[in-house]
């Protein structure tokens, strides 16, 4: 939480400085303490080990606005190496802060380290994680909230409430044992349920749901709307997003706005995030079941997993009881597909500058380069499971990419990625795809297996131009969106299709694309672009005061463990004249 709600550990005396530093009209500094620590918990009526984050799971929402400088103290009190990354939040030149292993050494068990970074041009919702060792089937999540500056309007009535909603396919199994599974070639299998921000379904149905199972309840006023951000958070399944006799307003994906349009359900897929506006126009004689369904699974174990959470209305008159809302055809992607192709970007609404977004006519580029990435499921290479893009798995070397880059270590990576599948026999590598600064990019993720996968691409939205099924030829660009495209992080390509989306390469690092089905990312399913900038007036945020040291540059480690590295916090979160009254009374709090 903020330094000026909760002030563990910190030396009074370097809060006295910062009371009486000013900002100088800066953009606002916020600064966040978490312990990341193992906690026990039930959600589906079994006791298991799971992440929390200052002892919460899933952890606090990170709230901030358009261009604050956000500063996070991660102190790892698990019992392996931890990184967090923020799924979606475009760091500007800072790729430093990225949180995966080909950016950052990672933090080791009872250490600490101090992101800094800032949500630069940004509105939207997203959410954060840990990147490493299967850690995010355990828990580590939760939500981030970039609002709109004030002079910025939103493109819809203000409305009465926002409400995050975490929504994750979920096992009973440790972390450790699911990423044994996957090292050993067994497939995860549907999920044993589907949580709602942590919680169990509501027994809806008592064959299927134990009685010792909490749910989570969402409390709301009649005739009011409110936004609800809903985030995919889970590991492998596609969830179908549904509130009984409620229509779903969708109005932003990701950081754009986009045109609304309603639906009845929305398949949300892994690692997607979206905004709908709900309005409360239904009578009061019941509460609602909010529902969220694994897709393209077996139904008779995906019926199981259902997610289930409750919609209340402050004057509601009992509980519900009956049928879950139906799901859409359970195994036919055709429904989805359609859905997706549906999602378009609001060309008139300003984001987080007063232009509209559609000033950025992406259709009207000249493409500079064409790759074409080619997913293949995990195959045995060298007697160990992997799994391929472009018959590549990508091998973690113990050097992060970025120190490699600075301190020019040799052998670390090779900047040959193959921009389409070789004829050659898959194997491991460390292959970095070679870009063009302020290139425009044409990727092709092709699905050659059976199952949805999503993609997510770190420092930057790219626009969603086509999808289909069966294999994308030069042809395939006839049926591009070139005009209304959505711009995101995160897509879906479904099994024996593809997806194509253009990029516009202006920020300047070395950014992680990645499988964010988390099987497929934890075999191999990643690639990291190397966007170099040799403009010395736009160079990258420099390599930061505490950065931690390892592999080939483990001689280089200073003591870091223990301790809170203030090198980084330069300045006061200054938000607001409250925000100094609260932080003079938690001092007083102190000295008397």
């Amino acid at each position: 939480m903020p330094c000026f709600a909760k002030l563990w550990g910190i030396n009074l005396s370097i809060c006295l400085l910062w009371l009486l530093r000013s900002c100088y009209g800066e953009d606002p500094y916020v600064f966040y303490d978490w312990r990341v620590s193992y906690a026990t918990a039930s959600p589906l009526g079994t006791k298991q080990q799971v992440i929390a984050v200052n002892g919460q799971f899933p952890g606090p929402t990170l709230n901030v606005t358009t261009n604050w400088n956000v500063i996070v103290n991660v102190r790892n009190d698990l019992d392996e190496p931890l990184l967090i990354t923020w799924a979606g939040v475009q760091q500007r030149k800072n790729s430093w802060q990225d949180g995966v292993s080909g950016t950052n050494c990672a933090i080791p068990a009872g250490w600490n380290w101090t992101y800094d970074f800032q949500v630069k041009d940004q509105i939207g919702s997203f959410f954060y994680f840990p990147s490493l060792n299967f850690q995010r089937a355990a828990g580590g999540y939760g939500g981030i909230t970039i609002n709109n500056r004030k002079i910025i309007p939103i493109p819809f009535g203000a409305p009465d409430g926002d409400i995050t909603l975490l929504i994750s396919d979920w096992y009973i199994k440790s972390h450790k044992e699911l990423r044994k599974d996957i090292e050993e070639g067994h497939d995860l299998g549907a999920p044993d349920g589907v949580l709602f921000n942590g919680f169990g379904p509501f027994r809806y149905d008592t064959n299927l749901v134990p009685e010792n199972v909490n749910f989570l309840s969402v409390y709301v006023d009649p005739g009011k709307t409110y936004r609800l951000r809903v985030s995919n958070v889970g590991i492998s399944t596609s969830l179908n997003f549904r509130i009984q006799n409620h229509n779903l307003i969708l109005v932003e994906t990701e950081g754009s706005y986009t045109v609304q349009q309603k639906y009845t359900d929305l398949d949300i897929h892994v690692g997607q995030s979206y905004s709908f506006l709900v309005t409360m126009d239904q009578d009061a004689t019941s509460d609602y079941y909010i529902v969220a369904s694994p897709r393209f699974v077996n139904s008779s174990s995906g019926g199981k997993a259902a997610g289930v959470a409750l919609l209340r209305y402050s004057n509601s008159q009992g509980p519900v009881s009956g049928p879950l809302p139906d799901l859409p055809n359970g195994l036919d992607p055709s429904y989805s597909m359609n859905q997706a192709k549906s999602i378009r970007w609001n060309l008139t609404a300003s984001a987080a500058r007063p232009n509209p977004q559609g000033s950025f006519r992406y259709g009207q580029i000249t493409v500079t380069d064409v790759y074409v990435l080619v997913s293949k499921p995990a195959e045995l290479i060298d007697g160990k499971w992997h799994a391929t893009l472009n018959g590549l798995s990508y091998f973690t070397p113990s050097t992060p990419l970025k120190l490699a880059h600075l301190y020019n270590v040799p052998g670390v990576y090779k900047l040959d990625f193959p921009i389409k599948p070789m004829n050659r026999p898959s194997r491991l590598d460390t292959s970095l795809i070679n870009a063009t600064y302020r290139g425009f990019v044409e990727i092709i993720l092709q699905n050659s297996g059976t199952t949805v996968q999503t993609y997510h691409l770190d420092g930057y939205a790219f626009f969603v131009v086509g999808m289909d099924y069966g294999t994308w030829t030069e042809n395939s660009r006839s049926i591009y969106n070139k005009d209304d495209a959505v711009a995101r992080c995160t897509t879906q390509v479904y099994p024996g299709a593809w997806t194509a989306i253009m990029v516009s390469l202006d920020n300047s690092g070395i950014w992680n694309l990645r499988a964010e089905n988390l099987n497929s990312w934890y075999l191999g399913q990643e690639v990291y672009i190397n966007v170099d900038n040799s403009e010395k007036d736009s160079s990258e945020v420099p390599l930061p005061d505490n950065t931690i040291y390892c592999g080939l540059l483990s001689s280089l480690q200073r003591d870091q463990s223990h301790r809170i590295d203030f090198s980084r916090m330069q300045k006061l979160a200054c938000v607001s004249s409250t925000t100094l009254v609260a932080l003079v009374v938690s001092l007083l709090c102190f000295l008397f």
